[in-house]
């Protein structure tokens, strides 16, 4: 490269478990490139958990805008050109947001990855990977642009997530009266996916809740404000007979994440909250049945996993993931219910080994 990089621009609209991923390789491009100035495209509900991510400059696209969102992007970044644009989405939606970017160079997917036409939308890409987990994929972006980032097996991503002393406190203050009375671990159940068919059954989080309750963890339930995330959890708490703390539509994003800063364990199907929980460090079992832990997996964490994704690919396709297209999903309303408690408590009991809880 002929001269240092003064301005990147980063388009990843969402979601939150993938925005948590990409702020691993974007503060990786910062620490290399201290003096450029960065710029992250995302989305409204995404902005709220990135707000203050320091030495980056956050621009909202805010889809429920429809078509006027394109314009709302073009005219907030009206005059300006980057020296580059990493594009970390292949959605539509992000492959039109691209137009309205003014970038010398535009890097994006390699053809295997550029999905919905982002192949054309694109001048550079970044090198093909063959069983990449999705944190993987943007650190190829890191890489493209000479950044030495998750090069070697061994190596680990690194976050800097931003929470202001009011979202810590907030966090202590929940927690704080277990600790007074000599409690020291708990266990954050976040229960709901985007999807409710990713949802573990209710009386079998509520079995788990009991378990961890009489291992002494206190047990809090934690989600967002939508009326599938409230059935679900009603439905735990009237089969549960331990003492849970409700907090589900109790936290904003940073207060969720300064909780889950402070909680021993967190227990999530594929949902945001598990993938933030890795960004500060807390354990993760992850509860997977549609897609391949090893693609969306709790990034530092997948050998806490419990999953029957592979074997219920092999049932739907006869083959092994080996053996088709990686992160191919499966299909089914039911899948989850062939996790099994007993399979929960054992991951549990092993994490607490390992993690010497």
């Amino acid at each position: 490269m002929t001269q240092p990089l003064q301005s990147i621009c980063i388009l990843r609209l969402s979601a939150i478990g993938d925005v948590c991923h990409a702020v691993a390789a974007v503060q990786a491009i910062q620490q290399h490139y201290p003096k450029a100035q960065l710029t992250w495209i995302v989305g409204k509900v995404e902005a709220m958990l990135l707000k203050d991510l320091p030495g980056v400059e956050l621009v909202v696209f805010d889809k429920k805008l429809g078509f006027k969102a394109y314009a709302d992007l073009k005219q907030k970044l009206q005059g300006r050109q980057f020296d580059v644009l990493l594009h970390m989405q292949v959605a539509l939606r992000a492959n039109l947001a691209s137009l309205v970017i003014n970038a010398k160079r535009k890097i994006g997917f390699d053809w295997s990855r550029a999905k919905e036409l982002h192949a054309l939308f694109m001048r550079e890409r970044i090198a093909p990977q063959a069983t990449p987990h999705v944190l993987d994929g943007f650190a190829g972006f890191a890489r493209h642009l000479g950044v030495p980032f998750l090069q070697n097996p061994t190596d680990k991503p690194q976050w800097q997530m931003p929470l202001s002393q009011a979202d810590v406190d907030f966090a202590t203050a929940q927690l704080q009266p277990f600790r007074d009375q000599g409690t020291s671990r708990f266990l954050v159940i976040c229960p709901a996916a985007s999807k409710a068919e990713r949802n573990w059954l209710p009386m079998r989080y509520a079995a788990i809740a009991d378990y961890a309750a009489n291992l002494g963890f206190v047990v809090l339930l934690c989600g967002g404000p939508t009326a599938m995330e409230y059935q679900l959890r009603d439905d735990i708490l009237q089969q549960t007979q331990s003492n849970v703390v409700d907090l589900v539509g109790k936290t904003t994003l940073k207060q969720l994440l300064a909780l889950l800063q402070q909680a021993s364990v967190v227990i999530a199907p594929d949902t945001g909250p598990a993938h933030m929980a890795v960004t500060v460090g807390t354990p993760v079992i992850g509860l997977y049945a549609h897609s391949n832990p090893d693609r969306t997996g709790p990034y530092l964490y997948r050998h806490y996993v419990v999953e029957v994704y592979h074997d219920e690919l092999l049932r739907q396709t006869g083959k092994t993931a080996a053996q088709q297209k990686f992160g191919k999903r499966v299909k089914g309303s039911q899948l989850m219910a062939q996790i099994e408690v007993e399979q929960v408590k054992t991951m549990l009991n092993t994490l607490i080994t390992q993690e010497k809880l």
